[in-house]
């Protein structure tokens, strides 16, 4: 009589699935709260796949692809040669005579690294107009309606102190640069010095220079030596600014009254600069200096 034989354990007679090579389990036991395995891969369908994977897109952050940073642009020169065209200073003319402006501006306008941007006919119209036209050089006459040629350079120099001032006047230099220079000029040139000299101070301004003319920068140069030659100075020049301001304005014919109004100053403040005028200029009554004065702006303008 056969004995019925033990039947094979389950693990033992299942045929392997067929699928991907197994990998063998690592020594040890599985820890208590493992999932078991099942020796049959679980079918998945096409929607437990596509949320799984959005799952796993969550979770796992994608890395941003290596962008390198933008270079910086390159900077243009000031004044690039080739085919491109140079970039222009931009001037800002003053002057009370329309036709001096005319004939600047036409001087300037065909240079190809300069060009006009603004033009006043007086000191308050430049005050106006300086900070809308940012220009990069102020080109001005001396002697205009208005505010006195020397204060305007003071009011431009402390409004704008960077900006290059060149003053082209009919009046003589060896009275009025050292002025205009120590008001905040940076060059001094007269109007009979032609349109090459002009443009040459434009430039040489421009490039950060100051620009006078070779008589008046050996005259500097004497007097900053102290080699000034014996009865080179006139006695003008003793005057300060703001006498030489009053000893102009009665040239022209301006009373006490006028003058303190023309210069913000009270007519007593008006008459203490004459009086010291006159001491300067050794004249013994006010109608002695008036007839001085008178005829002084009566040279200068004659000359001019």
């Amino acid at each position: 009589m056969s004995t019925p034989s033990k039947p094979f354990p389950r693990s033992a007679w299942t045929a392997p699935t067929p699928g991907p090579r197994a990998v063998p389990a690592r020594s040890g036991s599985a820890p208590a709260n493992a999932p078991k395995k099942s020796g049959r891969l679980a079918a998945t369908s096409p929607a437990a796949t596509r949320d799984r994977l959005r799952a796993a897109a969550v979770t796992s952050p994608v890395k941003p692809p290596l962008i390198p940073p933008p270079s910086p642009p390159s900077r243009a020169p000031a004044n690039p040669v080739g085919p491109n065209r140079p970039a222009k200073y931009r001037v800002l003319l003053v002057d009370d005579h329309p036709m001096t402006r005319e004939g600047l501006a036409a001087i300037v306008n065909r240079q190809p690294d300069l060009e006009v941007c603004c033009e006043a006919s007086n000191p308050a119209e430049a005050m106006s107009a300086l900070p809308k036209a940012r220009p990069d050089l102020l080109v001005t006459d001396m002697s205009m309606p208005g505010r006195s040629g020397i204060e305007f350079l003071k009011d431009v120099h402390a409004m704008m102190p960077a900006l290059p001032i060149l003053v082209l006047s009919m009046h003589d230099e060896l009275l009025y640069a050292e002025r205009a220079l120590r008001a905040g000029a940076r060059a001094y040139l007269m109007k009979d010095a032609g349109s090459a000299k002009v443009l040459e101070a434009i430039r040489q301004v421009l490039s950060g220079q100051a620009y006078v003319s070779s008589q008046m920068s050996a005259r500097l140069l004497d007097g900053m030596t102290g080699h000034r030659p014996r009865g080179s100075t006139s006695p003008i020049e003793k005057l300060s600014d703001r006498e030489f301001e009053v000893f102009q304005l009665l040239g022209g014919g301006k009373s006490t009254k006028e003058i303190a109004y023309a210069l913000h100053l009270s007519p007593k403040t008006v008459d203490v600069h004459r009086g010291r005028i006159k001491d300067k200029l050794q004249l013994k009554t006010a109608t002695a200096l008036l007839h001085h004065a008178v005829r002084w702006v009566e040279t200068q303008t004659t000359r001019g």
